[in-house]
């Protein structure tokens, strides 16, 4: 221990262990996504810019690259978009996908037809069922799974937008399932009975202001966690915009676009997401 170690008091020093581990990945998917609406014949359908960014292609990636080797099952716990599932099936992995919602499945068929071949598609699975039904969705595959990818819900408490009705985006005109505190537990639970040993949960959030403060989601859920027996691994912060030099190249779509034009308005500065906090978990002994 150096001098100026030792000079510290004991508790600054305990602090600096505690320090949670953090890393940086830069997961921009404005390439792939301009390419992917150029060539879909269904682009009016393709879901919004807010659940087609629940996850990423390059989070995804990220992710599946990380914690699972290949031939192994990945599953998307809020599975409302194709992401998931095709980086899966492109990496080699077994992709299980949870769509309780009927729209949201048929506009997954078509995109998984779209965008992987025949025998991709093999290795890919939709199941009926909810995130607060985890044990049903992974029948069969109980203590196999190596990686739970679970984004949480954009709407707390199962809100959606006013003009959901209108929009052509698959997953904004239904309501999507949500996890309360008693289901967050009853999940923890189910996600540590079917992952397999070593596996990793990887739970997608992002801060959000909630009545005008700032709620983040992320504390309660390694508390959470802890009691059911997962330990809290490492927190990722996922950059979802481009990067140029030092600058973040932000994007902001139509509606952000239409607040920038009010600006005598008193209603708060339009929020672009520009990242994900990503909280990994593994199961313990």
């Amino acid at each position: 221990m150096s001098k100026n170690e030792r000079s510290r008091p004991e508790n600054t020093r305990t602090a600096e262990r505690r320090l949670v581990p953090l890393s940086v990945w830069l997961c921009s998917d404005t390439t792939s996504e301009e390419s992917s609406a150029k060539d879909s014949p269904r682009a009016d359908q393709d879901l919004c810019g807010r659940h087609r960014q629940a996850v990423g292609r390059e989070l995804a990636r990220h992710l599946i690259d990380a914690c699972t080797s290949p031939g192994g099952v990945v599953a998307d716990v809020f599975a409302e978009s194709e992401t998931v599932l095709v980086a899966a099936a492109e990496m080699g992995r077994l992709g299980v996908g949870c769509v309780p919602r009927l729209p949201v499945a048929q506009h997954l068929v078509g995109r998984l037809r779209q965008q992987l071949t025949a025998e991709q598609r093999a290795a890919v699975r939709l199941r009926p069922h909810g995130p607060h039904q985890l044990r049903e969705a992974l029948l069969g595959f109980e203590g196999r799974v190596e990686l739970l990818i679970a984004a949480l819900a954009p709407y707390p408490e199962g809100g959606r937008p006013a003009t959901a009705e209108l929009m052509p985006c698959p997953s904004c005109r239904v309501e999507q399932p949500t996890l309360g505190a008693p289901q967050l537990d009853r999940f923890l639970d189910d996600a540590r009975h079917v992952l397999a040993p070593g596996g990793h949960l990887a739970v997608i959030t992002t801060a959000r202001h909630e009545r005008g403060r700032l709620v983040d989601l992320a504390p309660g859920l390694i508390r959470r966690a802890a009691g059911a027996g997962l330990a809290y691994v490492q927190h990722v912060i996922a950059v979802r915009v481009p990067v140029e030099g030092d600058a973040l190249v932000v994007q902001p779509g139509p509606a952000e676009l239409a607040q920038l034009r009010r600006a005598q308005s008193a209603e708060l500065p339009p929020v672009v997401s520009v990242h994900a906090d990503v909280c990994l978990f593994t199961r313990t002994g």
